[in-house]
């Protein structure tokens, strides 16, 4: 019996050994087959079914299709980096049930659908480093219960919605270094519990993303380092098991006493390469070990001695050398000694001291009462101290003045004298009803200033007087009913302006003069019903034009005129049921993405995108009610075409359409709507097509309609077993 076993093992093997194709080579003995650096276009379909590990890095696929690996059900492994893979079709790893590694590093995916990673149940880590994604679909990652790391370093990501990881109960290493986020959800780790590690470093974050992060109650290591944060606000983080803080090569010029008082276990901070001259104690680090303050231009003065003396206090370790003054330049800080830390300041008294971090008494001048000064690191705050004037006394030298939550009602005329060095202004949240002229008198260094969530209804232009350096106001969120007519005239410099969220009704001409440099206008969520056509003439330099979720009936093409620049419209969300023709004809030279999603239109005429082409990368039409949609044969440049939830007419005249479809390496989601055997139906699988003249021209093969109808039906079959809805609600451009 053992010879009959041993001679059927080694006939078993012979046979996998034959079936290994070329030109991969096959370790039967390990389930081991390596496809490496070849000329393969496609999955090899012969591969051993008992394979366990496959290994095809450096081969061109472009495409993994759906159930690409249905053959090979017992890997556990499978390795596609450098495959110039752009696109993973719904189900492309369905059937692998059993495998717990999946690398696709390096390669041009540039998207992540609902459907993308179904049927990988048992998967433990997922390597997507070195793509181009730009947007994560919720629910992308809601099949893989079993994962615990994620790497999705090195892609283009700018934007982390709510609940964007839902799904992935027990990871615990999240990997987002080396994107462009600057923006994240309030809720976007909410679904994370098992989380013990967030990479965030290399990335564009201005501010340190507090609420996002108080959702990871378990994590207990976060990497921020290379963000340009300035500033770590009061209670800043509030992470309960958070041990190591890694906020190295930032901006930092200043850190709240408290920033860190409700993070109690933190172990390590790591402060090295940033701005700053020194520290305030930190109340409530009491278990902190180490402190690295090291490439800091630390200011070894009496200033430093309160940290200082915490330090030993608490036994914690510091890691940094003084850069001044000169006498101390290149001293350890555990080498000081406190009487050698003096302030060189013979014309104040000593009791002008103030350590770093604290607040100064009101009879210095130096800082209002109740609020926090660090004059060495150019910050003030007073946020949510319930003040109902803006105090006075800031050191003239602030850069950063943070008065949030508070109830000042008005700006006053010259409310902020002598800060002539201010560069960024927080009044959000302030029942502020009025700017008064005059109000930023003074303010000649000024680029930030944040009025959000207030009850601003009009502004004047003298508001804004003395601030000539003014470039992003942000005045969403507000109750203008109309723009503040030639408000922005004394604002050569302007280039973001916010205005979402407020209840304005119609541009009209005149309402931007003054702003010949702007290039961002955010206006979404307002009623805009008319815009007047030389209401935006003065924007020459617009190139983005935020309009959606107001009552525009029609494109404005008129108010479109002389803006050559214009590279980003939305006008998602606008009651726009017909599109004429040559509606874009003004941004048709800059124009690359548009939205049209989400407005009910019914029909766009033939020549509606004429003057369009190649320079389009982006073109949002979901969730539309229109049957047909006009040539773009001449579209050669998408990147994104998103046809989902439009409820196509599948017959003759939707022929041209379907043949575009078929060649582009593009994910679009166009399904059927009618005729009734085709509902549902994607519009490349609806069979409808088929009795079309000339249907059989161009197919593959020169097949003739009847055998492509015959070829065709298992695919027809396979689909109306499926929920229609399924397929048709998540499909994504």
């Amino acid at each position: 019996w053992g010879l009959l076993l041993l001679v059927a093992a080694l006939a078993l093997e012979q046979t996998a050994a034959a079936r290994c194709p070329a030109p991969c080579v096959c370790d039967n003995l390990h389930a081991h087959v390596l496809c490496l650096n070849g000329s393969l276009t496609a999955i090899p379909t012969t591969i051993p079914q008992l394979t366990k590990k496959l290994n095809l890095r450096g081969n061109s696929f472009t495409v993994i299709p759906a159930g690409a690996f249905l053959a090979t059900p017992y890997l556990t492994h499978l390795d596609l980096q450098r495959c110039k893979v752009e696109r993973l079709e719904e189900g492309a790893f369905r059937g692998l049930g059993r495998l717990v590694y999946l690398n696709l590093a390096s390669n041009g995916i540039a998207f992540l659908y609902q459907e993308s990673l179904d049927g990988l149940s048992s998967l433990q880590q997922l390597i997507l480093e070195g793509n181009r994604i730009e947007e994560i679909q919720p629910g992308a990652f809601g099949h893989l219960g079993s994962l615990t790391v994620l790497d999705l370093r090195a892609n283009a990501l700018v934007y982390l919605p709510d609940m964007v990881f839902q799904g992935l109960q027990v990871l615990r290493w999240l990997r987002l270094s080396h994107n462009t986020l600057h923006v994240l959800g309030s809720e976007a780790f909410a679904a994370l519990p098992a989380l013990r590690r967030l990479s965030l470093d290399h990335n564009e974050l201005q501010a340190l993303p507090g609420e996002a992060l108080a959702r990871l109650d378990g994590a207990t290591r976060l990497d921020l380092g290379h963000n340009p944060i300035t500033y770590v606000a009061e209670e800043a983080l509030a992470m309960a098991s958070l041990k190591h803080l890694f906020l190295d090569h930032a901006s930092l010029q200043d850190v709240a006493p408290d920033a860190f008082a409700h993070s109690p276990q933190l172990r390590t901070l790591d402060l090295r390469e940033n701005q700053l001259q020194g520290l305030p104690p930190l109340v409530g680090a009491g278990g902190l070990v180490r402190v690295s303050l090291a490439g800091n231009p630390l200011l070894c003065s009496c200033l430093l001695r309160p940290f200082h003396d915490w330090l030993a206090r608490v036994r914690v370790q510091a890691e940094g050398a003084c850069a001044a003054p000169p006498a101390l330049r290149g001293r350890p800080l555990d080498s000081l000694r406190p009487p050698e830390m003096r302030c060189s300041r013979p014309q104040l008294p000593p009791s002008s001291a103030v350590p770093l971090g604290q607040p100064r008494a009101a009879s210095s001048g130096q800082c209002p009462q109740g609020c926090t000064c660090s004059p060495d690191f150019r910050h003030g705050s007073c946020e949510n101290r319930d003040l109902q004037e803006i105090p006075r006394g800031f050191p003239r030298d602030t850069r950063l003045l943070d008065l949030r939550r508070n109830a000042f009602r008005m700006v006053p005329p010259g409310a902020f004298p002598g800060l002539k060095e201010l560069v960024s202004l927080h009044l959000q949240s302030c029942s502020i009803g009025a700017l008064h002229p005059g109000a930023l008198w003074g303010l000649e260094s000024l680029v930030y200033l944040y009025l959000t969530n207030n009850r601003l209804s009009t502004l004047v232009a003298t508001a804004f007087e003395g601030a000539p350096q003014l470039a992003y106001l942000d005045l969403d969120h507000n109750a203008f009913v109309s723009l503040p007519a030639g408000a922005f005239q004394l604002l050569p410099n302007l280039i973001s302006l916010h205005l979402q969220h407020n209840a304005i009704g119609e541009l009209a001409e005149g309402d931007l003069v003054g702003a010949g440099g702007l290039r961002w206008l955010y206006l979404a969520g307002n009623a805009i019903r008319r815009i007047a056509p030389a209401a935006l003439a003065p924007t020459k330099m617009l190139e983005k034009l935020h309009l959606e979720g107001n009552h525009l009936v029609e494109v404005p093409t008129a108010a479109l005129r002389g803006l050559p620049t214009l590279s980003e419209l939305k006008l998602s969300q606008n009651p726009i049921k017909h599109m004429g023709d040559g509606v874009f004809l003004p941004v048709a030279s800059s124009l690359q993405h548009l939205y049209l999603d989400n407005m009910g239109l019914e029909r766009i005429c033939p020549g509606a995108f004429a003057g369009l082409g190649p320079k389009i990368r982006s073109l949002y039409l979901e969730s539309n009610k229109m049957s047909n949609i006009p040539d773009m044969s001449n579209f050669t440049g998408l990147e994104i075409l998103n046809l989902r939830d439009v409820p196509f007419h599948c017959d003759c005249q939707l022929l041209p359409l379907r043949r575009w479809i078929d060649k582009l390496n593009l994910r679009v989601g166009a399904t059927c709507g009618s005729p009734a055997e085709a509902q549902g139906l994607k519009v490349k699988l609806s069979t409808t097509f088929q009795t079309c003249p000339g249907w059989g021209q161009g197919k593959a093969g020169g097949a003739s309609p009847d055998k492509t109808k015959a070829a065709s039906k298992p695919s027809e079959k396979k689909r109306l077993g499926k929920s229609p809805a399924r397929g048709f609600k998540k499909s994504r451009a």
